[in-house]
């Protein structure tokens, strides 16, 4: 008999009743051998922080939209956004360890639509801090590549 695909559960171990809750469904686990569970313990990943996301608006697109001209033109926030995430986003086929560092269970940069074209699915909010920390870096030197100067005080003029 081919059982159905078992939901991903996630417990957070803070006290006796997780820890309670986490061995009951250990213990009522189904075992099979063609399709066995994987149970992985870990630190608990945490997602990106406020402050990077206020800096990526603030200063790194704001700037970015202000200064750089691209084939003489300006573009917005936003647009820099969906563009930086084309470029920087990670992608699918890094080794499972290494995706658990940087993204949340379950993440994609890409799906099909129903044309069959590729789109872009992938968000910053499914980056963990460090993974926010990589992409921001590479925000910035992207945009110090067009001559976008920062400034410290991202309510600071710069010259």
């Amino acid at each position: 008999m081919k059982r159905e695909k078992y939901p991903t559960r996630k417990i957070r171990l803070v006290g006796n009743i997780q820890r309670e809750t986490a061995i009951s469904i250990l213990q009522n686990a189904p075992l099979d051998a063609n399709k066995p569970l994987e149970m992985i313990l870990r630190e608990e990943v945490k997602p990106r922080r406020q402050t990077q996301n206020d800096l990526m608006w603030s200063c790194q697109l704001k700037c970015i939209a202000e200064q750089a001209y691209v084939n003489g033109r300006t573009y917005s926030a936003e647009v820099w956004h969906e563009h930086a995430k084309e470029m920087f986003l990670p992608e699918t086929f890094q080794s499972a360890e290494h995706q658990a560092e940087i993204v949340k269970e379950g993440y994609r940069k890409y799906d099909i639509s129903p044309s069959g074209k590729r789109i872009l699915v992938g968000s910053t909010t499914e980056l963990t801090v460090k993974g926010f920390a990589i992409y921001l870096q590479q925000v910035e030197a992207f945009g110090a590549n067009l001559g976008v100067i920062y400034s410290a005080n991202p309510n600071e003029a710069y010259t």
